[in-house]
């Protein structure tokens, strides 16, 4: 009997999938007509869409005083959601970029759509930036632009630091995003039958043939691209906590600020990924390429994201308390036991305790507990800039102008719209773009592997001889 035993690695993909089957498991998804529930979710996406759209018109006609803004809560729901879209963003370039650099092979089942998401959050993101400084029809003050009275932007503004953060981070996405659709682009233009869709994937394929020379460009503009955006993502979230943290508002003037928002951003982002991926794979059937493996590893990176969080929370107390500034004291406990408390308990009952379930690897492999938690991280993440927002302008420095917040129609309609420009986005990626990296996914299946076939023989004879 040969001393020769062949263990085989456990591989990311399963089932008994080979290059071929994995190009038609997700060609067919383009080239197939869309289900029925594709366009009863387009349709009420549309129909959402056409609310932001209303909303953000009827802004324009009659000023920011259709929102719940007073005196001396003068940022309310406006800033609250473009720190949350900014924080859903983050993980599509995490998952690309910071895994890519790391080879962390697991990321290539989930980056296509992580990056989409990443793109269409920060446009709705961008939205908010514009229609909240209430004179829209001059937003573009806040571009590098010679205007009509010879002035230019005011570069110690933080709202000034955002528009170019964020600018900036959304082109690198985009460019990083459309780099890795290039070779799954010709293989649709390939295989698509309409003349129509040849030409469109023909023309974003950029002529790609897969010779030897255009791989070689492809993998250093892939990875240049990474090396880029990899500082973005820890830079842009920082720069937008400077919007709080610069300021001397009690409960905003703090250097915790950075690491603790990108820590939250990372956190809400991979809990949206995992809503998209589970309830893509259940509805286009991509269980073998997004596994149980791929949620329990995204699991592990929420419980400890969570977990940071949780230490920044705990952190901002005992700096308020050690820091005997009674005004930072006051803040933080006007937030745990003041009028904004149900808003605290419930971010911290969402964000810290939640994830804690994770410790249990029964529950990490769990799609359905997975699926419910994803959600309540959101919910906690959308508490967490509300209550860093609100309760701190609401209860300032002089008690006489103290005033309770509350949003009206016009701030939830806002807010609602810009999930139908979200999903008007994300379906027509789903609908007519690859949402798995095929390339990507065949680099890491064993068949990739150019011992692969050699290792199959000794194997083989291993299981003949001991037969």
């Amino acid at each position: 009997m040969s001393t020769y035993e062949y263990v085989p690695e456990q591989p990311l993909i399963k089932g008994k999938h080979n290059f071929s089957s994995i190009t038609a498991l997700v060609g067919d998804l383009v080239e197939k007509p869309a289900p029925a529930g594709w366009y009863i979710a387009f349709g009420i996406a549309v129909t959402l869409l056409a609310v932001l759209l209303g909303s953000i018109g009827y802004l324009v006609w009659e000023g920011t005083g259709i929102w719940g803004l007073n005196n001396p809560v003068g940022w309310g729901w406006a800033i609250v959601n473009f720190v949350w879209w900014v924080g859903i963003g983050h993980a599509g370039t995490l998952i690309s970029a910071i895994l890519f650099l790391f080879r962390q092979d697991w990321r290539t089942a989930i980056n296509r759509f992580a990056e989409a998401m990443t793109i269409f959050a920060v446009i709705c993101a961008l939205v908010f930036p514009g229609i909240h400084v209430g004179r829209i029809w001059v937003a573009y003050w806040m571009f590098p632009l010679p205007n009509q009275m010879g002035m230019w932007p005011n570069f110690n503004s933080p709202l000034l630091w955002d528009v170019f953060a964020v600018g900036t981070y959304f082109t690198v996405s985009l460019l990083f995003w459309f780099v890795g659709l290039v070779p799954d682009f010709a293989t649709l233009r390939d295989r698509v039958k309409s003349k129509v869709g040849r030409i469109v994937y023909g023309i974003f394929a950029l002529g790609w043939r897969g010779g030897n020379r255009q791989w070689q460009n492809y993998e250093k503009a892939y990875m240049i691209l990474a090396g880029l955006a990899t500082p973005l993502v820890l830079s842009v979230h920082t720069i937008v906590s400077f919007d709080f943290a610069v300021s001397i508002v009690p409960g905003w003037h703090t250097t915790i600020f950075p690491p603790y928002f990108v820590a939250g951003a990372v956190f809400s982002g991979f809990a949206m990924v995992l809503t998209l991926m589970i309830i893509a794979r259940k509805i286009y059937g991509l269980s073998d390429i997004m596994s149980d493996d791929h949620i329990e590893k995204m699991n592990i990176v929420l419980m400890t994201t969570g977990s940071m969080v949780g230490f920044a929370y705990i952190m901002e107390f005992f700096i308020a308390w050690y820091g005997a500034v009674e005004y930072e004291r006051f803040a933080f406990i006007n937030r745990a036991f003041g009028p904004y408390a149900w808003a605290y308990w419930t971010m911290m009952a969402c964000n810290v305790f939640s994830p804690q379930f994770f410790w249990s690897k029964k529950l990490r492999r769990s799609v359905g507990f997975t699926f419910f938690i994803s959600i309540v991280v959101n919910i906690g993440m959308w508490f967490e800039r509300f209550v860093i927002t609100v309760t701190s302008l609401a209860n300032d420095y002089l008690p006489s102008a103290w005033d309770y917040y509350t949003p009206t129609l016009f701030d939830a309609s806002t807010y609602i719209g810009t999930f139908g420009l979200f999903f008007t986005f994300f379906l027509l990626f789903l609908r007519f773009f690859p949402m798995v990296a095929i390339a990507e996914v065949k680099m890491i299946m064993p068949q990739a592997d150019p011992h692969y076939y050699d290792k199959h023989d000794h194997a083989e004879v291993n299981e003949k001889q001991t037969v």
